[in-house]
């Protein structure tokens, strides 16, 4: 599981749609950044050390998992992408968006590039007021106090009022699911996605067990001899870890995402099982689904055939370099079946073919986002 940090920001803005380029900040730092936890009011205030106009400042609350230097440099480029324009000249200026890092965790960092506490927080009433909304309690690391004690400190004498617009906190998928399920075809990265998941959002995997089947090795080397022994041993494991794991949640992860469905069982019966043992097959299967807990989210990973093939190569696992294009190609079949005639579940189909999310964090997001936006 990766380390989750809590940092505090401060966002302020004087030009343009003050509202509008905040909450634009709020989304960016939502989908690069971390997750946003809490937001503060609205606060007015007038330009804070020169003549402009009046500020509009909020505080926030992100869980992230990025180290201090490299969030201030997502920060910066967030700013960059909202049409922050930086001047060479000396002092405070009108600005569209201005994002500074408060605190972090209870760090004390000295760099050449960052100081965290923030060195003139406790100077600012309009820093210190939004904060205390959402940290009242919080212990400054320098000066050993909560951070509302260190606002009845602060000589600040501005005009600070408190405004009733409205900014909407981005729902993480971790809060807006409590069960998502990850599918694909054979290589199409579901179980790395999954684990990828799990890690940042400290979510419970259930992973498919398909290495502990001893018929899927003899399925490869004499399909019609294998193939109903190795889909009912498949069918029963997967009821039953799905039955298990779904049945009590981890007292510390409320959110479970798993790289299969039961589903999963009848679509590759249909391309592997005759027609009468499919028929026994579905007496059975239908048995089982009304048991089994529906997923919030159903995710379908569309991977292209040469890609998948590419995937199963680099695996290495030996009883699946025999698996043929044709062999995928009718798989893909099942699953877009069901897709189209699937009318129960909250279904997303999401195109990884042009995408390597394993080795690239930004394809990664991207996918996060999809999920998180859908």
């Amino acid at each position: 599981m990766k380390i989750q940090h809590i940092t505090y920001l401060s966002l302020g803005t004087n030009q343009g749609n003050k509202l509008e380029n905040l909450q634009n900040a709020i989304n960016l730092i939502d989908d690069n950044v971390g997750g946003i936890q809490k937001i503060s009011s609205i606060y007015k205030t007038p330009s804070w050390g020169f003549n402009g106009e009046d500020f509009f400042n909020i505080c926030i609350k992100v869980a992230t998992n990025l180290e201090p230097e490299i969030l201030m440099i997502s920060l910066l480029k967030i700013e960059d992408k909202l049409g922050r324009e930086r001047s060479s000249k000396e002092g405070y200026q009108d600005r569209n968006i201005d994002i500074d890092i408060l605190l972090f965790n209870d760090e004390i960092i000295f760099s050449k590039t960052l100081i965290v506490p923030h060195s003139k927080m406790l100077q600012r009433k309009f820093v210190m007021i939004p904060l205390v909304e959402i940290a009242a309690t919080v212990i400054h690391p320098i000066v050993k106090k909560q951070i509302s004690a260190c606002l009845q400190d602060c000589d600040d004498s501005s005009e600070i009022t408190i405004t009733d617009q409205k900014l909407q906190r981005p729902i993480p998928i971790s809060e807006k699911y409590n069960y998502m399920a990850i599918e694909g075809n054979i290589g199409a990265g579901k179980t790395s996605l999954v684990k990828m998941i799990s890690e940042e959002f400290n979510a419970k995997m259930v992973l498919e067990r398909f290495a502990d089947n001893p018929f899927l090795p003899k399925f490869y080397e004499d399909k019609e001899r294998y193939a109903f022994p190795l889909e009912m041993s498949f069918l029963a494991d997967r009821y039953q870890q799905l039955t298990d794991d779904l049945a009590q949640f981890d007292l510390f992860k409320n959110f479970i995402v798993s790289d299969y469905y039961i589903f999963k069982s009848l679509i590759f019966a249909q391309v592997t099982l005759q027609k009468e043992e499919y028929l026994l097959y579905r007496k059975m299967f239908d048995l089982m689904y009304k048991e089994i807990t529906k997923p919030d989210l159903y995710i379908y990973l569309y991977q292209d055939t040469e890609r998948l093939l590419e995937n199963i190569k680099k695996r290495g696992r030996e009883y699946e370099q025999k698996i043929e294009p044709n062999y995928l190609k009718q798989i893909h079949n099942g699953y877009k079946n069901f897709i189209k005639t699937e009318k129960s579940l909250n279904l997303q189909v999401i195109d990884v073919s042009k995408m390597d999310f394993v080795h690239n964090r930004v394809d990664y997001v991207k996918i996060v986002n999809l999920i998180k936006h859908f």
